[in-house]
């Protein structure tokens, strides 16, 4: 007798597979807004940089990013968090700072942000 092997998947292995890749949906959904919140405040520190590098002083930068963070609506980061440096004829600004996104239950996601002005 000469039984040809079947492959292929069964029932239960479709199962485990659609719920893993749920799982993968879900945390790519929840951590979207830290994401684009994160791509925000990136444009908004090189915008500041140019006007820091056109003779805005450290506490005008904090208040732009204020007002500029207010319409974006971020509330991660205010302006007392930047790190401003003004080396020579360029403006530096950072900041570095972590965002906790809620999965299932008691299971957290916690994503570290670093944005610099300094690779322009």
């Amino acid at each position: 007798m000469n039984f040809k092997r079947q492959y292929g998947l069964s029932l239960v292995g479709a199962l485990l597979i659609g719920i893993l890749g749920a799982f993968v949906l879900l945390m790519a959904f929840r951590a979207l807004p830290a994401v684009t919140e994160y791509l925000a405040i990136e444009r908004i520190v090189g915008v500041l940089a140019v006007e820091g590098d056109n003779g805005a002083s450290a506490t005008e930068l904090r208040r732009s990013f204020d007002r500029r963070g207010e319409i974006d609506n971020i509330s991660s980061v205010t302006g007392a968090d930047l790190d401003i440096v003004k080396d020579e004829n360029q403006t530096v600004i950072e900041i570095d700072y972590e965002r906790t996104v809620p999965m299932v239950a008691n299971v957290s996601l916690l994503i570290a942000f670093q944005v610099s002005s300094k690779a322009r």
